[in-house]
């Protein structure tokens, strides 16, 4: 689970949490406490994950393909399990991290199990649900709701459970301007289509 801050959080860099995925180079040992900060100046995706959700196929395989598209270039994709919706994610941290690790061969970080809504939510979560996220409302709706976060900390926006990880690259148009990546944000959320015209520095 996350800690919560002493101090009242100004960005995710301010928690720490579990970490159960041995191969990551950040962590020596699962079961340990990660402190966030250690993800200063990347841009996170942060997901709530599932191993029996009829979205698990598809998901870790777009979000596989988007980690080792964009992970030198400064993406970081970070996935907390959660039992919270249907019960699809009933196994132990370790029996999830082989499920993913064996079945999937994902290399980026799988945290500890966590709630993601309610009163027992983990802190972390509380802290990325703060966001005027109008339609959304304040709980994650199911598994593989999605917060991209920028490499300042900050949670700039939040996909539904139904959008394709794959539709991100689609919709944040990347190019090199001096040396450093800019994203041109269009969001979509299902149906529903907007659009931000500012340019916003990711990497």
């Amino acid at each position: 689970m996350a800690n919560q801050p002493t101090k009242q959080p100004e960005s995710v860099y301010d928690f720490t949490v579990k970490f159960f995925q041995l191969r990551y180079q950040v962590q020596d040992a699962k079961g340990h406490d990660i402190d966030l900060g250690n993800f200063k100046g990347k841009v996170l995706l942060i997901v709530n994950v599932a191993s029996k959700c009829g979205m698990t196929n598809s998901n870790y395989t777009e979000l596989n393909q988007l980690h080792e598209k964009y992970k030198d270039q400064g993406l970081e994709i970070l996935a907390f399990p959660c039992n919270q919706f249907g019960d699809e994610e009933p196994g132990s941290n370790e029996q999830i991290q082989e499920f993913v690790c064996t079945r999937f061969k994902s290399d980026f970080p799988i945290f500890d199990k966590i709630e993601v809504n309610g009163e027992n939510a983990s802190p972390l979560y509380k802290f990325l649900k703060l966001g005027k996220w109008g339609i959304f409302g304040d709980d994650i709706q199911w598994n593989f709701a999605k917060f991209l976060v920028d490499k300042n900390g900050q949670v700039v926006h939040r996909f539904y459970p139904t959008t394709p990880p794959l539709s991100l690259e689609e919709l944040h148009h990347f190019g090199a301007s001096l040396g450093e990546l800019k994203v041109n944000v269009v969001a979509r959320i299902e149906d529903i289509k907007f659009r931000d015209n500012r340019l916003i520095n990711f990497f």
